[in-house]
């Protein structure tokens, strides 16, 4: 997942740099344009975010055909059916790009289901089959936890689905879990196809749970736990939704955690974000983790054996999940 986005080079060209590399590499750094408001933060609570985290993690990797992938599945849909009784999960089969079979599951949780305005809130739960990005060569087809690379934003979903279960939101909010997102090719096997990463993006966007499904707007959440994250501008981010980026950003730094929220932009991303754009029309964002001393550009312990949860920090769960949380409840 999350290698640069080759296909949106072409419409992009005027707006972004190429890029041959992981997005390591940054575009002029721009600073809000709007005067930050004051805003109230929302209740939130990290601690119950790193155990909805561990929770995942505990099941062993998420891999799409795995028992692990199958028991997390069924744990993800009871734990929010505590908070709301509009959950659909949404079965599909994907062919991974080594021709793979996978069985796959989408988890939607609805809020306010009546209200027509919408905010879209996803995350990808399922984890890397590979760790190869690892340094030891011998470990890049071993599965990987991924606590931080995809059980960080499930778990802060998680945990506003509790909040808004016990203080619902003005408007409606629909929450995605998306699977097969990380079943995208190993580095080493020189596969030159398309499309093999966010499957479970790519199937929602074409076959949303409620037909016609709309929102004013998305955000996805990917690598948000780690010690010290810093949230770039990404690409992608920035060409379909600048103003809702601007808007969360602003939000983040009102509530205190303008460390976190960076005004930087980088390079444009393959996430599941630019499927819900592409296909689905649904402006979204992706809150994603951006570290300039890495040759990837991204979490240090990204797609290797070391993504457990010794990386994980409440803090970061914490300026996450509140700002985003406080985001959907400035919405009226």
């Amino acid at each position: 997942m999350r290698y640069p986005l080759a296909l949106l080079t072409i419409v992009l060209v005027a707006v972004f740099s190429s890029c041959k590399q992981k997005s390591s590499q940054t575009t002029d750094e721009s600073s809000t344009s709007e005067p930050v408001k004051s805003f109230k933060a929302a209740d939130f609570n990290a601690d119950t975010a790193y155990y909805f985290v561990n929770e995942q993690v505990k099941f062993g990797p998420r891999v799409a055909n795995s028992k692990a992938h199958e028991k997390c599945a069924a744990w993800l849909e009871n734990t929010l059916k505590k908070y709301t009784t509009n959950v659909v999960v949404q079965n599909f089969t994907a062919k991974a790009y080594n021709g793979t079979m996978l069985n796959c599951k989408n988890i939607i949780a609805s809020f306010n289901p009546k209200n027509t305005s919408r905010v879209l809130l996803c995350s990808h739960w399922d984890s890397r089959p590979y760790a190869d990005n690892d340094p030891n060569s011998s470990m890049h087809r071993i599965p990987i936890d991924g606590a931080n690379d995809g059980a960080s934003g499930v778990g802060i979903l998680l945990e506003i689905a509790r909040q808004l279960r016990i203080s619902p939101s003005a408007i409606g909010v629909d929450l995605l879990l998306l699977d097969a997102e990380d079943y995208g090719a190993p580095q080493d096997v020189g596969y030159t196809g398309t499309d093999d990463w966010a499957l479970g993006s790519q199937y929602w966007s074409r076959n949303p749970h409620i037909a016609d499904y709309t929102a004013l707007y998305g955000i996805l959440l990917d690598m948000v736990g780690a010690e010290n994250a810093v949230f770039t501008m990404e690409g992608t981010t920035m060409y379909y939704a600048p103003d809702i980026a601007q808007k969360v950003w602003n939000i983040g730094a009102s509530i205190g955690y303008s460390d976190y929220f960076s005004s930087e932009r980088t390079n444009a991303i393959t996430d599941d974000h630019v499927y819900i754009n592409q296909l689905r029309k649904i402006p979204t964002i992706d809150i994603i983790q951006h570290d300039q001393s890495t040759q990837s550009g991204f979490y240090r312990y990204w797609h290797t054996i070391n993504d457990n949860m010794e990386g994980i920090s409440k803090p970061t769960l914490m300026a996450v999940g509140q700002t985003i949380l406080t985001s959907v409840r400035s919405e009226k």
